[in-house]
């Protein structure tokens, strides 16, 4: 028992030796100012935004509205 007591005292004391000689080393820290510019916003079309699935979606939705004007003016007025 005294033994590991004895390995555990020098493993502790060479531990604490070794660790507190070592030198703190600081960062030296640069703070650089930058001017920042800001260019006008870019005026984008709303067609520019949309994707291709939403052009064909209105190009799809153009045609089955016409279809459905000839039909209404097939049938006719009722009143």
């Amino acid at each position: 028992m005294k033994r590991v007591i004895y390995i555990t005292a020098l493993l502790v004391t060479t531990a604490a030796s070794l660790t507190s000689c070592r030198d703190n080393v600081e960062k030296e820290t640069i703070v650089r100012e930058v001017r920042v510019e800001k260019a006008e916003p870019v005026k984008v079309e709303a067609e520019e935004k949309e994707g291709i699935l939403e052009r064909t979606a209105k190009k799809v939705d153009g045609e089955v509205n016409k279809e459905i004007d000839k039909r209404i003016e097939t049938i006719g007025d009722d009143n």
